[in-house]
């Protein structure tokens, strides 16, 4: 595993969670893989999930922690090639990962789609750029289309909470925001249930498609009822227009998943990658309910980060 920055990265899936699941079980087995190591976690966007839980699997893997909030902290990054940098960047991006180059083992960085430019955004113009610059290896802790940590915990679970010897309904159903939500979760979301034993569906409003380079095989539904019918797992995630890139059509339906909705399920248990706008895009009925595995989700965060920095660690040289 030379980078991780989606699922393509992941040999065994199945293999990965079993790995992550035994960390659960006890994180601190190897306090000192890491030792004498360092990773630089490199955020250009807010976090908190991803920044303590990837923090401290690090730690418990004996890594040394380096924090950088670039959006706050470091000079102005520029990102374009031969760019005359006579205005408000100050450091070109090639230079910021040379240095990082110097000072760490590991480099995970975030940075979220500019939700302006589409093929920017599709084409990952800054984790791109993170991984050409770079000569250690790099994780993604989100980028602008994909944030496979999160899959992975999520695929983590949803093996915890199903023991049944069939296949899950598992259904990620768009719902309603206040601003225009990048595609990143989703998109990881579809990437990585096509790898698991489930019946996957993805519902949404007309105008609200996914990247079909995501969703490929998968039912899409424009119902949100019907979607959720006999579903197993609700995955509850806001996302704005591919096509029509950012916008917010209007949806005159309400997409908001209630206690009242979920009757039609399997008893669904509920999932959300956090954070969420209570009572617009979940009530507080459900968000509350016993059916939420939401926190289990949050915390297995740690774990799918530590699965994969300890998979690194193995491929670093001594």
């Amino acid at each position: 595993m030379k980078n991780f920055t989606s699922i393509e990265d992941i040999d065994d899936l199945q293999s990965m969670i079993k790995t992550a699941l035994q960390i659960k079980e006890n994180p601190l087995t190897e306090p000192n893989k890491g030792k004498g190591k360092t990773i630089g976690l490199v955020f250009l966007n807010s976090s908190l999930r991803t920044r303590l839980s990837s923090q401290i699997a690090a730690q418990n893997l004996g890594l040394n922690v380096l924090i950088l909030n670039a959006s706050q902290e470091a000079w102005n990054l520029e990102f374009a090639d031969g760019a005359v940098m006579n205005a408000g960047t100050v450091e070109h991006v090639k230079d910021a990962v040379e240095v990082l180059n110097q000072y760490c083992d590991i480099i995970a960085v975030r940075c979220f789609a500019g939700m302006q430019n589409k093929k920017d955004d599709v084409t990952e113009s800054i984790l791109s750029q993170f991984i050409k610059y770079a000569k250690v290896p790099v994780i993604s802790l989100e980028s602008a289309s994909k944030h496979p940590l999160q899959s992975f915990a999520d695929c983590i679970t949803i093996t915890e909470n199903w023991k049944e010897n069939h296949k899950p309904k598992v259904v990620l159903t768009w719902a309603p925001h206040i601003k225009p939500i990048a595609h990143a979760v989703a998109n990881s979301f579809a990437e990585w249930m096509q790898s698991m034993e489930a019946d996957f569906v993805i519902a949404n409003p007309e105008g609200y498609d996914l990247d079909p380079n995501f969703v490929k095989n998968t039912t899409v539904l424009h119902d949100q009822n019907e979607a959720i019918k006999d579903a197993d797992f609700v995955y509850v995630k806001n996302w704005s227009s591919f096509v029509d890139y950012a916008a917010m059509p209007e949806v005159k339906e309400n997409w908001m998943l209630t206690k009242e909705k979920l009757i039609a399920t399997k008893n669904a248990k509920i999932m959300h990658c956090l954070p969420v706008r209570r009572n617009v895009e979940l009530s507080d009925e459900v968000m509350d309910s016993e059916n939420s595995i939401i926190y289990q989700q949050a915390k297995n965060r740690i774990f799918s980060a530590q699965a994969v920095f300890s998979k690194i660690i193995e491929e670093l040289p001594i």
